[in-house]
């Protein structure tokens, strides 16, 4: 499998056997990353509202488009191009501070047997519910940027109580990256040793099941857009 990350919380995933999946594309203009250039077999949207997270339109192709809260809103799975996948649903932080939250749908899919798992938009403390959703996953992309998402202690609840093998920030603050209000990725980083992170110094990575390590480590990588 081969993860690579364009910026926010949009990643490509590419499995063996050559299937592609985007998730959560953005604006660029709003954004400030550069539009998505790869054309994938499926995108999966967050919400459909929020341009930050479901501009599937502007991706090059014609993928089949799932909505993750959509999908948690109807039984909580749908399987497309034999890649199941399984949505519960969210919401964004309830004291935002720019306008009302909007509901969102977190999801996870599993890729030559890693199961990865995307927060989506959410902006407030897990439930046991959505604890329990995301037990067991490999790889964990997680909302590191502070409020409108996930405060950070909440956060390490999360990864804590869930132990995904990687946790691969996203929607941080970048030099690209035009909103101002998130944090920089050190802010994260400062719950971990230094030994426990690794830094890709590039856009992808390739993992096997093998590959994972046994105990939960941080992966940063570098936006490709």
């Amino acid at each position: 499998m081969q993860i690579k990350w364009y910026g926010h919380a949009s990643f490509l995933v590419t499995g063996e056997n050559g299937k592609r999946v985007i998730t959560d594309p953005y604006t660029p203009e709003t954004s400030g990353y550069n539009r998505i250039p790869d054309s994938p077999d499926i995108v999966i949207i967050s919400s459909d509202n929020d341009t930050f997270h479901c501009r599937a339109d502007l991706v090059p192709g014609t993928p089949t488009i799932v909505n993750a809260l959509q999908v948690a809103k109807s039984g909580g799975q749908r399987t497309e191009h034999g890649i199941a996948i399984q949505a519960i649903a969210a919401m964004e932080a309830l004291d935002h501070q720019f306008h009302d939250p909007d509901q969102n749908g977190m999801y996870r899919f599993t890729v030559d047997d890693i199961s990865i798992g995307h927060m989506g938009d959410i902006g407030n403390a897990f439930t046991e519910e959505q604890l329990q959703f995301f037990s067991g996953v490999d790889v964990l992309f997680a909302l590191v940027g502070g409020h409108p998402t996930i405060n950070l202690d909440d956060l390490e609840v999360v990864i804590k109580r869930t132990q995904p093998k990687l946790v691969i920030p996203m929607h941080f603050r970048t030099l690209k990256y035009k909103p101002r209000n998130s944090f920089w990725i050190q802010s994260f980083l400062n719950y971990y040793r230094p030994e426990e992170v690794d830094f890709a110094c590039d856009s992808e990575i390739t993992l096997t099941k093998a590959s994972l390590p046994q105990s939960t480590r941080v992966m940063v990588l570098t936006h490709a857009c």
